[in-house]
C-alpha cells in the first residue's frame, strides 16, 4: 500500500503496512479526554491515545481485515514494530494482542520476543498477558523446553520475569505441573516486593480451582507466606 502521510498520525514514525494500519487505526479512535485519566491509572510513563480495550479490539481487527498477514515473518516483524517504536501504550498492547491472532505460529522461537516484552515493559497490564496467555500455553505444549526457562525465570533478579514464572499456569487448570508451582512459588515466598507477593497468592488461588486440597495443604506447611499471600490463596476456600 502506499506510505500514508504522517499528517494522519499525531507523531512521527514509519506508517508503511500492518504496524502503519494499525497505527492509524489507533489514531482515529484517539480519545484525549479520557488518555490523562487512563495513563494516571496505569501509573505510565509512557503517554495513552485514551482507546480503551474494545476499540482497540475493534481497530485490530479492522486492520488485519485491510492488510492480512501473509507470513509469519511479518506477522513477527509488525509486532517488534509495534513495540520498539511505540510512542503511545496503545500500540504496545496492540503488539501484544497481535502475538496472540496466530495459535498455529506459536512455538518456542517466540520466547524471546516474550521475554522482550516482559522485561521492557515491566508493568503488570503488559506482563499478566504475555505470562498467562502466550508463555503459559508454551509450557504446556512444548514442557521439557520450557520449563527449565521458568525455573530459571523464578529466580532472576528482574521482578518481572519472577511473576512470569509465577503466574504462567494460571489457565493451565488440570494440565497444571505442580512441582513447577511449588518450586517458583517457594522461590518468591520471602520477597517482599508486592507484586510477587499478589503473584503468588493469584497463582495459588487459580490452582484452588482445581486442586483446592492441594492449595490448602500448601498454605499450611508455608508458614513465611506473606499475608497477602496467604488472604489471596485462600480467598475462595
Amino acid at each position: 500500500m502506499p506510505e500514508a502521510s504522517h499528517t494522519n498520525l499525531p507523531y512521527g514514525v514509519r506508517v508503511n503496512g500492518l504496524a502503519g494500519v494499525i497505527r492509524r487505526g489507533l489514531a482515529a479512535a484517539a480519545s484525549p479526554a479520557k488518555a490523562p485519566g487512563m495513563r494516571r491509572y496505569m501509573k505510565s510513563d509512557m503517554p495513552f491515545l485514551g482507546v480503551p480495550k474494545p476499540e482497540r479490539v475493534r481497530v485490530l481487527r479492522a486492520a488485519l481485515a485491510e492488510h492480512p498477514l501473509t507470513s509469519r515473518d511479518e506477522w513477527l516483524a509488525t509486532a517488534l514494530e509495534l513495540w520498539r517504536d511505540a510512542r503511545f501504550r496503545e500500540e504496545r498492547y496492540a503488539a501484544v494482542d497481535l502475538t496472540g491472532r496466530r495459535r498455529d505460529w506459536q512455538d518456542v522461537d517466540l520466547l524471546p520476543v516474550y521475554d522482550e516484552f516482559v522485561v521492557t515493559g515491566a508493568w503488570w497490564d503488559f506482563v499478566d498477558e504475555v505470562a498467562a496467555n502466550r508463555v503459559g500455553p508454551l509450557l504446556r505444549a512444548h514442557p521439557a523446553h520450557v520449563t527449565p526457562l521458568v525455573r530459571a525465570w523464578a529466580t532472576d533478579e528482574d521482578r518481572w520475569r519472577r511473576r512470569t514464572a509465577v503466574i504462567c499456569q494460571l489457565a493451565s487448570k488440570g494440565a497444571t505441573d505442580r512441582d513447577l508451582l511449588r518450586d517458583v512459588v517457594e522461590a518468591n515466598t520471602a520477597d517482599p516486593d508486592f507484586f510477587l507477593r499478589k503473584a503468588v497468592g493469584w497463582a495459588l488461588r487459580q490452582h484452588a480451582r482445581t486442586d483446592p486440597d492441594w492449595v490448602r495443604a500448601f498454605v499450611d506447611d508455608h508458614p513465611g507466606l506473606s499475608a497477602l499471600s496467604r488472604r489471596e490463596a485462600l480467598r475462595h476456600l
